[in-house]
């Protein structure tokens, strides 16, 4: 996945340090893949295709079964979905700080030049002033 960010454009370096910390994690690896194929259209159609092959095909009376593998099934995506939730309140917040820091960089920054700015202004006016009572 990171290449993928690194080479369609450049991004926010906290995306890029998230993405490398993600990708150096096998668990995160595997959750990934399994939110990303639970959350996509084939998930859809290969429960469709195995469900209905089960209930026609292979078993008479599949209900009793089929509800303890939906409720199971259910309970593990719910997980998933929250731990991409978790991940990504996390990426969040790392954001956050990395932006609310460059903002008072870039403050302070300008606080400095404008001071600069103010100081070099006043020589000036002191200057031209002299010049004028000469």
């Amino acid at each position: 996945m990171t290449t993928e960010l690194t080479n369609a454009r450049p991004h926010h370096p906290v995306v890029l340090a998230h993405e490398a910390q993600r990708a150096a994690n096998v668990q995160v690896r595997v959750a990934d893949a399994i939110t990303a194929f639970a959350g996509s259209m084939q998930f859809v159609y290969v429960h469709v295709v195995v469900f209905a092959v089960w209930m026609l095909l292979i078993e008479s009376s599949p209900w009793p079964t089929l509800t303890l593998i939906v409720s199971l099934e259910a309970i593990f995506l719910s997980t998933f979905v929250m731990i991409g939730q978790n991940r990504q309140a996390a990426f969040q917040q790392e954001k956050a700080d990395h932006d609310f820091n460059e903002t008072e960089l870039e403050l302070k920054t300008n606080t400095q030049l404008t001071r600069e700015i103010h100081a070099l202004t006043e020589e000036l006016h002191r200057r031209l002033v002299d010049n004028a009572k000469e």
